[in-house]
């Protein structure tokens, strides 16, 4: 769809060697992480000129399979945009199945993925990327343009309302994380197409690949992720509650949802003694909890976040430090995170644990020791059904679960 040889012309310091041989470790390292499982996305991997759309930043990290060029951040400093890492693009395409001639809608624009949507729907199919942000808009199109890929019409939009001028869309990518599903993305979505959406549920978000069945979006397949939070109409971002405040080592619980807490009383349960419940449960050194994670999220209502720097670590305020956060429980003045340990010297496998703060420490922590076990016992290799509802469907129509209510849609979480 565009000439490699002009889009991929060294510029100073460069050479299309070079660019090449970082390409192909870059896919190479992509298929090792299963984020590339098909040749149609591994050929819109090789052929879109990568580094044209992150100019900021070395060659090597233009093609690093983890690393995120942030391209703009809001005047507190939260990144606001980015250039997101090659596997989870590679991740969400797949998730997404695009093919030839597809009519496709990405939400939240920056240009590179839009490229390799472009191949992938080749000269028959239509790719339309919107973004709120002009500045992105304005470098989405110039990048888009320089690396051959005019055909792709760039929009300038609140993503809260789609596109509806090139509806209907068989497939519908949003690259900023979502709290809501609006009504526009459904109806803009063909029936029986699939959307891929960074979606928040109880403040842990996943990569759902849904498909549309009538009024509804039906999913069992979903990726860990993480995205820079959506802007205009549908932003609605996580609020912190903090446990501890020094400089360097800050303890917070993350709310979503409509959850609340009380500060006050937590912060007081944090410096108390702690409890520590094991379960016997053990995990690999390079195995993923995130399932785990969203069983409890299911499972428990006072299920939130715990986030702490890492000197709050170091100084043995908490036992365990994630970027994402770490499933908790909070109980009145009571709270529990989940931990682990090494069960040998070689830290191969792990043992998860829970460590519980409070007046009622011991129950919580019990309690939430209980559910890491039922999910080792009943849905370890299970996969959760997810699915999205209208605003105000009937309970009697929901499936059993955990029912998230939103502003557009009842979410619901359910397990075999």
């Amino acid at each position: 769809m565009t000439d490699l040889s002009r889009t991929t012309e060294p510029g100073e310091g460069q050479s299309a060697t070079s660019i090449e041989q970082l390409r192909e470790e870059m896919i190479e390292k992509l298929r090792e992480l299963e984020a590339v499982r098909t040749p149609g996305v591994e050929a819109a991997l090789r052929k879109v000129p990568r580094h044209v759309f992150a100019p900021e930043v070395p060659l090597e990290k233009a093609y690093a399979a983890e690393y995120a060029v942030i391209t703009k951040k809001d005047k507190d400093g939260v990144h606001i945009s980015s250039v997101s890492a090659s596997r989870v693009q590679a991740l969400m395409l797949e998730q997404a199945e695009i093919g030839p001639g597809d009519r496709v809608l990405e939400i939240g624009s920056g240009g590179l993925n839009a490229a390799y949507i472009a191949e992938l729907v080749g000269d028959s199919g239509e790719v339309t990327t919107a973004d709120i942000d002009p500045d992105i808009t304005a470098r989405a199109e110039r990048f888009l343009t320089e690396a051959g890929y005019e055909r792709v019409n760039v929009v300038l939009a609140d993503g809260e309302g789609g596109v509806p001028k090139h509806a209907p869309y068989d497939k519908i990518i949003v690259t900023v994380g979502a709290w809501d599903i609006p009504p526009a993305w459904v109806d803009q979505l063909a029936e029986g197409g699939r959307i891929v959406v960074p979606l928040r549920m109880r403040g842990l978000t996943r990569s759902v690949a849904f498909n549309r069945v009538g009024d509804r979006l039906i999913s069992r397949e979903y990726e860990l992720c993480g995205f820079v939070p959506m802007q205009g109409v549908g932003e609605n971002r996580m609020r912190l509650v903090p446990l501890h405040d020094e400089e360097g080592a800050e303890v917070a619980l993350k709310l979503d949802d409509g959850q609340q807490v009380d500060g006050d009383r937590l912060r007081d349960a944090l410096h108390q003694p702690r409890t520590e419940v094991w379960t016997g449960v053990t995990i690999g050194g390079f195995e993923s909890n995130d399932n785990l994670d969203l069983w409890l999220a299911t499972a428990l209502d006072g299920f939130t976040l715990l986030s702490a720097k890492l000197g709050a670590r170091e100084r043995g305020i908490v036992a365990s430090v994630s970027p994402i956060g770490v499933a908790t429980l909070v109980d009145g003045d009571s709270f529990a995170y989940r931990t682990v340990r090494p069960t040998s010297e070689e830290r191969t496998l792990f043992e998860f644990g829970v460590y519980g703060h409070g007046p009622d420490a011991g129950k919580v922590a019990q309690r939430l020791a209980e559910e890491i076990q039922t999910w080792h016992r009943e849905h370890r290799t299970d996969r959760a059904r997810i699915e999205a509802f209208p605003e105000g469907t009937a309970d009697n129509l929901l499936p059993a679960g955990r029912v998230i209510d939103k502003r557009h849609t009842r979410v619901t979480i359910s397990w075999p």
